[in-house]
């Protein structure tokens, strides 16, 4: 398969609002050449967005110039790559990114900036998660913040692994780490090796998923699969264990609440560029 990659420059302060338009005109990626939680940044950052191949690129622009209010995309540049190209023009587009106050992601090549903080090498592959989505980025900042030392811990719909990672990094007994794409059970299971976490880190389909009793389910994923799967992470969370769903919009919270709320008491979500986190704690085993 081939893809279409599309990048233009934008003022720092709407990256996020750009990526999200990327991500609303169906890019299966978003990169950022300046993220914006460093320092030092220029005024002006380079945005990058990957797209299948027989996307029209004419409509999508329309649709981006129209979502971000301005009459063209400067810069606009536009590339054609094949399959085994993408990961590295993603790879070059991405710089190290902090999450929290002691997580940092890099690209496979990349040295740290703090060699004593907790470091993740990721190369998403064709999976999600590199920490440039608002939601990963929310994920990552609930692990920073969360004691999960001694915890068992479901990351479902892993993608890259990334928050598997994360949670092994940061303490967890043990993450398992399901999706539905075999080519994100790949390389998320690629991952954690590289990252020195496969001890505590198993990566599977969620078919063969059978841990019975989890501290913790972290689920970045989407609001209709989030809804169904609702008892079944009543069924798998201990009494006081949390759920933490993401992949949401601002306006998808109401739902989710209504959702979980038999078995869970949902906490006030955290918005980011109007997409969510919510928390949620196991009151009982009903």
């Amino acid at each position: 398969m081939n893809w279409l990659q599309l990048s233009f420059t934008i003022d720092i302060e709407d990256l996020k609002r750009a990526e999200d338009a990327l991500s609303s005109a169906g890019a299966l990626a978003v990169t950022l050449m300046s993220p914006g939680h460093t320092e030092g940044l220029p005024p002006e950052g380079r945005i990058t967005g990957l797209f299948h191949s027989q996307t029209d690129i004419g409509s999508t622009s329309a649709f981006l110039s129209s979502e971000l209010r301005i009459d063209h995309l400067p810069d606009l540049q536009t590339e054609f790559l094949e399959d085994r190209d993408w990961t590295r023009a993603w790879i070059d587009n991405f710089r190290p990114m902090q999450f929290g106050k002691n997580i940092w992601v890099c690209p496979n090549g990349f040295d740290f900036p703090n060699p004593s903080a907790v470091n993740i090498s990721i190369d998403p592959g064709q999976a999600f998660g590199t920490g440039t989505h608002p939601t990963t980025a929310l994920c990552l900042e609930w692990i920073d913040r969360t004691d999960l030392r001694g915890l068992e811990v479901v990351d479902y719909g892993c993608g890259s692994g990334i928050l598997s990672i994360a949670a092994g990094k940061v303490g967890a007994r043990h993450v398992w780490a399901t999706d539905n794409d075999p080519d994100a059970i790949r390389v998320a299971d690629e991952n954690a090796r590289k990252n020195y976490v496969e001890s505590c880190v198993t990566v599977l389909p969620p078919e063969t998923l059978s841990i019975t009793k989890a501290d913790v389910i972290i689920a970045n994923i989407l609001l209709k699969p989030l809804i169904s799967l609702a008892p079944k992470f009543a069924g798998i969370i201990c009494p006081g264990g949390r759920v933490v769903l993401s992949g949401l919009l601002e306006e998808q919270v109401d739902d989710i609440v209504k959702a979980y709320s038999t078995w869970f008491d949902m906490s006030t979500p955290i918005i980011r560029n109007n997409w969510a986190l919510v928390e949620g704690r196991r009151v009982s085993s009903s």
